[in-house]
This record gives C-alpha cells, sequence and structure tokens, in this order.
C-alpha cells in the first residue's frame, strides 16, 4: 500500500529568531539555525534587513587608510539647528553630507572613540587621556574647542572615558588612574568644574564584590546608574548629588562595553561578561530585576567579547523596534528584536555581516546613520550602496515529529513576499550534512508571472503594490532529519519569507 504523503507547514519560518544554545534535535521549526541578513518584520517574518545609502561625498578623501569613522552623534541646539559629529582618522569633523573638519588647532588625538554628550545648549566629547572638547554656537557659527580654552570653563574636566548628561548637569568618570570615582560638574553647565554645586564621589568602599571599575553611566526612572564591569550601583536623589544615597547594588553582573548601553525609554539594555540584558523598571520594587534577552546565543556572544581589539558599538531604534550590537573585529552585528519578548523573556535575534560598521547613531527624525570606511550611510534601500546582499535563512534539522522513520522529500511549497528580480537558492539536506541540493530561480519583476522552468512553478501576485511569490520545487533524496534553506541575493527589493511547505513520505524504521 502506498505511503501517505505527510506535510509539515513552517509558518513564518524563523519567527522566533536564531537558536544556536540549545540542542537543534527537537527544537520549535519557529528557531532558525541561521539567520544572515536578516530582521523580523512587523508580521514576524523573516526578512531582509534594510542596506545603506552614502550620505557624505567627501569622506574617501579625509578618511584615508583609517578605519574610517569611529563616532557619530547629532547635536541639537536650543534654536533648533541639527548637526552630525564624527570622528575618524584621528580628526573630529561636522556634515552629514560634506564632512568639515573641525578639529581644534594644534589638538592631538590619539584615537577616535570619543562619547559625545549634550548639556544646555553645549556638546561635550571625551575619551581616555584626552582633554575633552566642548562645542556650541552661542557666538556663531558653531565651534568646537578645548574645554580648558572655552570661555565660561572653570576647574579642570576629568579627562574620562564616560559621560553622561542628566539631572541637569555633566557626569565623567572611568579616568586613567581613577577608575573608582564619578565626577559631577556645577549645575546647568559642564564647563564648571569647581565650586559651584560640583563634586565627586569615591566608589571605593561601596561595590558590592570589592574593587570594580565603571565602565559606563545612564540615568533611569530617576536613579543614577552606574555600571562596574562586575556589578552595577543605584543611587537615588542624584538631582542633589552631594546628599544621593546608594539605593541598590547588583553583583556579579556588570557591563563590558562603555557603548552597549542604550535606553528604551522604559529599560536599559547593555552588554555584561554573560549576554546582553536589561535593568527592569524600578517601581516599587527594592531591587533591580534583569533579563537576559540574549539567551537563545550567549555562549556566541560571550565567545565574540572576548574577541573583540576595538570598541563594541550599539543602537536602540524605536522606529525600527531593534537594538543593534556591533562586533567590528568579527564582522558581525546582532539585532534583536524589542517587541514582544519569548517565553522564556529572551528576544527574538538574528545576525547582519559584511556591512563593515563601525559606529550608530539615531537621528530625531528616527534615520540611523552608520559611519564605515569612506564616510557615513544611511539606513535606507535594499542594496548596500550599489551592491547587492545575501540573505541566509536556514532551520534547525527537522524531524517531522517522527524521529524514528526515513523522510523522503517530494515537494517544497515557497511563500515569499517581495522578491522582484531576486536570485534565490533553494537548499536542503539530510543528517546534518552541509553538502546541500540545490535550486535556484529568480523571480520576474512584470506586474504578473507565470513561470514553468525545470523543477519548479512560481506566481506572482500583486495587490496594493505587495508582491507574493510561490515557488514550486521538486525534491529528490532521503534521511532521518532534513535541514531547509534559503538564500538569496537581495537586489533593491524587499524579501520576507512568508511560509514553507514540506511534502514527504515517511519510510520505515530506521
Amino acid at each position: 500500500m502506498a505511503q501517505q504523503l505527510q506535510n509539515i507547514t513552517i509558518s513564518a519560518p524563523g519567527f522566533f529568531g536564531l537558536n544556536t544554545q540549545d540542542s537543534p534535535i527537537g527544537l520549535d521549526p519557529s528557531f532558525a539555525a541561521v539567520a544572515d541578513n536578516c530582521v523580523i518584520d512587523q508580521l514576524g517574518r523573516v526578512g531582509a534587513r534594510k542596506g545603506y545609502q552614502y550620505s557624505t561625498t567627501n569622506g574617501a578623501s579625509l578618511l584615508g587608510s583609517s578605519r574610517g569613522i569611529e563616532t557619530l552623534h547629532q547635536f541639537i541646539d536650543y534654536s533648533g539647528d541639527r548637526r552630525l559629529l564624527s570622528a575618524g582618522n584621528l580628526k573630529v569633523f561636522v556634515g552629514d553630507t560634506t564632512l568639515v573638519d573641525y578639529t581644534p588647532a594644534g589638538y592631538i588625538a590619539t584615537a577616535n572613540n570619543w562619547k559625545c554628550v549634550t548639556l544646555a545648549n553645549h556638546v561635550y566629547m571625551v575619551q581616555s587621556g584626552h582633554e575633552p572638547l566642548i562645542g556650541t554656537n552661542e557666538a556663531a557659527p558653531f565651534t568646537l574647542e578645548r574645554i580648558s580654552t572655552h570661555a565660561h570653563s572653570t576647574g579642570t574636566m576629568p579627562r574620562g572615558n564616560e559621560a553622561l548628561a542628566a539631572f541637569g548637569r555633566l557626569w565623567v568618570a572611568d579616568v586613567v588612574g581613577n577608575k573608582h570615582t564619578v565626577y559631577w560638574s556645577d549645575l546647568l553647565d559642564g564647563s564648571h568644574w569647581t565650586g559651584g554645586s560640583s563634586g565627586s564621589l569615591d566608589l571605593t568602599n561601596v561595590w558590592p564584590e570589592g574593587f570594580d571599575e565603571i565602565v559606563a553611566l545612564a540615568a533611569h526612572n530617576g536613579f543614577l546608574i552606574i555600571f562596574g564591569k562586575k556589578s552595577i550601583l543605584t543611587y537615588s536623589g542624584a538631582k542633589s548629588p552631594s546628599t544621593m544615597t546608594l539605593a541598590d547594588t547588583v553583583a556579579g553582573v556588570g557591563c563590558v562595553a562603555r557603548d552597549s548601553v542604550q535606553h528604551t525609554g522604559t529599560d536599559l539594555i547593555f552588554l555584561s561578561n554573560t549576554g546582553v540584558r536589561t535593568l527592569g523598571r524600578t517601581i516599587q520594587e527594592k531591587s533591580l530585576p534583569m533579563r537576559d534577552i540574549s539567551k537563545n546565543v550567549r555562549n556566541d556572544l560571550v565567545s565574540l567579547i572576548q574577541q573583540q581589539n576595538n570598541p563594541i558599538k550599539s543602537l536602540y531604534s524605536q522606529e525600527e523596534a531593534f537594538y543593534l550590537l556591533s562586533f567590528p573585529d568579527s564582522g558581525i552585528i546582532y539585532c534583536f528584536d524589542m517587541r514582544v519578548p519569548l517565553e522564556n523573556d529572551s528576544h527574538r535575534v538574528t545576525t547582519w555581516s559584511g556591512m563593515g560598521i563601525n559606529v550608530f547613531a539615531r537621528c530625531d527624525d528616527g534615520t540611523i546613520h552608520m559611519g564605515v570606511s569612506d564616510g557615513i550611510v544611511e539606513y535606507s534601500g535594499y542594496l548596500d550602496d550599489t551592491e547587492q546582499y545575501q540573505l541566509r535563512y536556514f532551520s534547525n534539522p527537522l524531524d517531522f515529529q517522527s524521529p524514528a522513520n526515513l523522510k523522503f522529500l517530494k515537494k517544497f511549497n515557497l511563500t515569499i513576499i517581495g522578491g522582484q528580480s531576486t536570485p534565490t537558492t533553494l537548499n536542503w539536506g539530510y543528517d546534518y550534512t552541509s553538502d546541500y541540493t540545490k535550486q535556484p530561480f529568480i523571480f520576474g519583476s512584470t506586474n504578473l508571472a507565470e513561470y514553468g522552468i525545470s523543477e519548479y512553478n512560481t506566481t506572482a501576485e500583486y495587490s496594493a503594490a505587495v508582491v507574493i511569490n510561490t515557488p514550486k520545487v521538486n525534491a529528490s533524496g532521503n534521511g532521518s532529519v532534513v535541514t531547509v534553506g534559503i538564500e538569496a541575493q537581495i537586489n533593491n527589493s524587499a524579501f520576507s519569507i512568508q511560509k514553507i511547505d514540506i511534502h514527504a513520505l515517511l519510510g520505515r524504521l530506521i
């Protein structure tokens, strides 16, 4: 008697994002083993990330053979004027179309890892071992100068690596030779560092597990948050810092990258030595609950942390609903979807590769600018400048809920949203092989197209500018478990995987 044809439907493949942490056997088919150059779109589908288009036109001549733009910050003054500050090749620039060198005369920088913050109509730039810079257009035009030469400067501003503008003043920490003291300026004036209400706090005897080093500062829910490498301190009453009090401590978890800290409006995200975590809101609780949003890729992240020499950077975009975490030396960006957590409190995560991004900045209109080797680019479109890029999705091994039976694949029915003129390859393989059978095809760009080529038929349907492609691919071979993959060369068109239907016969017990 002929065996009954079985069907497995993977609805919204990769909807749960990557899972490289758990055993792939028996994982929910909604998890992915590979989801590269992907995002989880607002309808819960794995789709292509956007590409980038150049904003600047003269970056190559100014940046030479350096790593390129490594600092980005949008400064908005009281009059509403917007300036994009950037740094690269040991220079500081202003401009988002034409870069103009604003490095103060005679100033010698040895790195480009600036932290920029805005306070009271001024922008401040700090990095380890460097005299801070201050920018303003109070006496137009915009000027950028050493803090010591600023007309209203008093005292000596600490040469820290971290700065925070919060509670009406400027906070500085992580000074070479003194990584246990937080300094603050006078009220509403980040250039006043003596007299008034300026001051400092030594944390040597406060760390919960002995000595620690300050890495980052943040303000959240009325508290000053001080991130050490292996612990976190929370101070209340920071509006009057001379009398602020220690409200809470977290031991055993700290922050390992200054620029990984991002405020979402209701929470703080940061990178610890055990993965990406968030601080929960402190409303009535006396302690800070924390969630590990990277549980499903934790070991991969921890391994990447150890490989980095250049600074780890991040970005949070409320418009795109993602948190990006860049590991520049490995060329990998992790993209965490921040809409809704999974059942285990982690968040859906995908990866990006091949972009060459050094740093990110979200501007007030929601646009995302990124620093690359020869200038500044904007996150938009579906080409990396003029080049195609590859989306890769691969499932974990699928056993059709019959792990003991042999599977004979017969046909794949795919549902792809978008993908005009997109060269695509369907991959399938058995029993954990990486030697996949491949079937290439390309979607058309006409208003309605039907294809009858080789082993598949595909139909494109258009309604309200939405393209639905439904290729059908005949399959072959057999094995106990099946891995399915889709590789697409993104070619200036959105591309999302809606559904994969797999028809198979179940054979004898293995």
